[in-house]
């Protein structure tokens, strides 16, 4: 807990003297509207919240992410990945840490979307809040354990830009955040649930429906195993590439 106390005030005080690491915020606002230019359809209406949440899972995801494999390669480039990895705290919980930083800040972009939407005439009602505020901190945690799996794959490539953009758009795709899961080929629906943004949108939009959440411990128990299991394969995963990268004298330049 030390070591990824310490990864989340790095990366708060990383934050702070480049905001420009949450560029990604600022595409908000127009995901927002161009999904709310395709909701309210005669054919399904109510379709608003969804337009919504869509916006924020996705920039949950991308700055997480684009966190995972910059980290790396700016540690690599500052000189600093070397004694990261020497010092005795374990590297998943550090870099589980900072990317958990960076995952907070990102919750702003609930913000901006429900901002954006206020301001074209959409009023959600939160009608059960228990979801939305359980909804939010357990995605932030999975989003982290997740992205540290990339973080952890990473060390092994000299750099993580391309890597970044193969796992963004599929996993929104893959996820029913952008197309619900419905609509996609049958074979898909087992391997859209094992990604762990598809319970995050469905338990961030049972906040707005009228109906009780009937399946909100299922779904927090779904994202409790995901983001275990992320975290336990980051570390596995960390363990065994160092040990490679040890071997091949190549940490510093993969």
């Amino acid at each position: 807990m030390n070591a990824f106390r310490a990864g989340l005030g790095l990366q708060a005080a990383l934050l702070r003297r480049s905001p420009g690491d949450l560029h990604i915020l600022a595409t908000v606002p127009l995901y927002t509207l161009i999904l709310l230019a395709m909701t309210d359809a005669p054919h399904r209406p109510g379709l608003a919240p969804d337009a919504i949440i869509a916006p924020t899972l996705m920039a949950l995801w991308s700055t997480a992410l684009f966190t995972a494999g910059d980290l790396i390669d700016r540690d690599r480039y500052n000189g600093t990945l070397e004694p990261t990895v020497a010092a005795p705290a374990g590297l998943a919980q550090v870099v589980a840490g900072r990317i958990s930083a960076v995952t907070a800040t990102g919750l702003l972009a609930f913000a901006e979307a429900w901002a954006v939407g206020r301001c074209f005439g959409v009023h959600l009602t939160v009608r059960h809040p228990l979801p939305l505020v359980l909804g939010i901190l357990a995605t932030s945690l999975t989003t982290a354990c997740t992205a540290a799996v990339i973080a952890a794959l990473l060390v092994l490539t000299r750099g993580g830009r391309p890597y970044q953009n193969s796992l963004s758009f599929p996993l929104y795709l893959l996820s029913g955040i952008v197309v619900p899961i419905g609509e996609l080929p049958h074979w898909l629906h087992p391997v859209s649930r094992l990604v762990y943004l598809s319970w995050s949108a469905d338990l961030l939009r049972s906040a707005f429906r009228a109906g009780p959440p009937r399946d909100l411990p299922v779904q927090l128990l779904a994202l409790g195993l995901l983001a275990a299991a992320g975290l336990a394969c980051a570390g596995v995963l960390l363990r065994r590439v160092l040990a490679r990268v040890r071997v091949l004298g190549t940490l510093g330049h993969a």
